[in-house]
């Protein structure tokens, strides 16, 4: 069987930095890990080729070669995952399909065309598709029907099917699932409230390949909630301190994790061991009302604003994604925010209006109290909330501009970045210097050209950097590629001002369409 496993586009969003990865050269943040995964999964007396559209796109030679197409997608890829299948089936090709998206809305995407719907998570599922295209069967739906795989017995990704060149990160997955309750959240719907660990030794092998086909930059651990079997992950940060120390540190590496890490500072030390740089926090919103709302008890205990100080100051960045539009929000959530970003110094705060995912605890509520009253989802910063808040959406979108505005304000972002990095703990292991290739000196004077002339930000570009190699020198080479993020949000913000813009004023005449469609049934009657 040969088959071609094809990533979808993604659009313009927050994670997708097009502005940041075209300095250095990149093409994509993260590689699919979801589908080198189904490719070592499968037999591996198939035949495999991987194309990332965000990296390039399929030839007619990759078309005419392959017996079978394979697709995952999250909800934000759906537009050209769909067209894709079309193609695909145009071509008279065989299309087998899975990851979030099909398995969260798995109507929408046997609507596509697909043959083969393969869902739920890959390593009970995947199996159940070979049996099928082994019996000569055109078509079917393949469900782990709630079981839950253990994932030790998850083979290495091949890896070998990237081009590293192309991607900025490397992606690695350690756990899957979450303790906690969230509302909103669709990862325990999809892996559960059961954390599922790897090995230590599942991991390290993994590094080894990595490390043998020559990879040597940042690696992002994609776990949901990295730290959610804290007893394991222990385990493996001990292993990896003794493996990153015996082959000289090679990897600097990220994560997400819940608010609770605060709480346990051996962790966040064997963390900083490891090389650990970054990890992402879910605070969603200082407003402990909401948060009550939407059952995120977990970043109720303990002060937020001192939990972030703690694991900068521990010598991990801060990200952090925050929401607005929960239940029960009163009016300036969007000012409230902003006032949390900059008083903890957050320099890259991942800001959103709520969506509810297919089949969550939210979805279900609101479809409840008929408050649901859009079924589609976009997974994108730049649409309005698809269900009925409980303040007006005028007013929930509008404080979401201007927040996103604020946040991202070139001397905002500029000094915000700044004093976080005057607090960060300094990396306990030297980090080799970049290779001074054209790429990177290029990067280099493109930044300080933007920010440092160009810009208002240009007096204080200048003197935030010579402050940072006066008080922390450490962290510099840090500091400069996080002010190159900007380069991104510079853009973004004002993409989502005029699309979310456009979209309420759309909404609004709809709305006044509506009454008075009502006022002239009355007249009438």
């Amino acid at each position: 069987m040969r088959v071609l496993l094809l990533y979808p586009l993604f659009p313009k969003s927050f994670w997708s930095f097009e502005k940041t990865l075209a300095l250095v050269d990149r093409k994509a943040l993260l590689p699919p890990l979801s589908l080198i995964t189904v490719a070592a999964i499968l037999p591996q007396t198939w035949e495999f080729k991987l194309v990332d559209r965000n990296v390039r796109l399929q030839t007619e030679e990759e078309w005419a070669w392959a017996d079978l197409v394979i697709l995952s997608a999250m909800i934000v890829q759906k537009q050209d995952f769909c067209e894709q299948i079309r193609e695909a089936k145009g071509r008279n090709k065989l299309v087998a399909v899975g990851g979030p998206y099909p398995t969260a809305l798995p109507d929408e995407a046997k609507a596509t065309g697909a043959d083969y719907l393969v869902l739920d998570e890959g390593e009970i599922t995947l199996h159940l598709l070979v049996d099928a295209l082994e019996k000569g069967q055109s078509h079917g739906v393949f469900r782990a029907n709630g079981e839950k795989p253990d994932v030790t017995a998850t083979p290495i990704p091949r890896f070998d099917l990237l081009d590293f060149r192309a991607y900025d990160n490397m992606s690695v997955q350690f756990s899957r699932g979450c303790p906690f309750q969230c509302e909103f959240c669709d990862i325990i719907v999809l892996y559960g409230r059961k954390p599922r660990t790897k090995t230590p030794a599942q991991l390290l092998a993994e590094l080894d390949c990595l490390y043998k086909l020559g990879w040597r930059r940042a690696i992002f651990l994609v776990d949901d909630n990295f730290i959610g079997n804290k007893r394991n992950v222990k385990l493996l940060l001990h292993e990896l301190k003794e493996w990153m120390q015996i082959h000289n540190y090679p990897f600097r590496f990220h994560t997400e994790a819940s608010v609770d890490l605060a709480k346990d500072p051996e962790l966040i030390d064997l963390m900083v061991e490891c090389n650990f740089n970054a990890v992402f926090l879910g605070i969603e919103t200082p407003d402990v009302e909401s948060l009550s709302h939407t059952k995120k008890f977990q970043n109720m205990r303990d002060s937020l604003t001192d939990a972030v100080d703690i694991i900068t100051r521990a010598g991990l960045r801060v990200m952090a994604g925050f929401i607005i539009g929960f239940d029960g929000e009163k009016t300036g959530a969007g000012d409230r925010i902003v006032q949390f970003v900059e008083s903890t110094t957050i320099p890259t705060a991942f800001f959103s209006m709520l969506q509810a995912l297919p089949d969550t605890a939210l979805w279900h509520r609101l479809e409840k109290e008929g408050r649901l009253h859009n079924q589609e989802v976009s997974g994108s910063q730049t649409t309005l909330l698809n269900f009925v808040p409980t303040r007006p959406v005028a007013e929930i979108a509008r404080e979401y501009v201007d927040a996103f505005g604020q946040l991202y304000d070139p001397m905002a972002y500029l000094n915000r970045t700044y004093r976080h990095f005057l607090k960060l703990g300094a990396p306990r292991h030297k980090q080799k210097l970049r290779n001074l290739d054209w790429v990177t000196i290029r990067a280099l004077l493109t930044i300080c050209w933007r920010q440092g002339v160009v810009r208002k930000t240009r007096w204080q570009f200048w003197w935030n950097w010579f402050r940072i190699f006066r008080y922390n020198p450490n962290v510099w080479d840090h500091y400069l590629s996080i002010c190159a993020i900007s380069e991104h949000f510079l853009e973004y913000r004002q993409i989502i001002r005029n699309q979310i813009e456009a979209q309420l004023a759309e909404s609004l005449a709809e709305e006044a369409n509506r009454k008075a469609m009502q006022t002239a049934l009355v007249h009438q009657d």
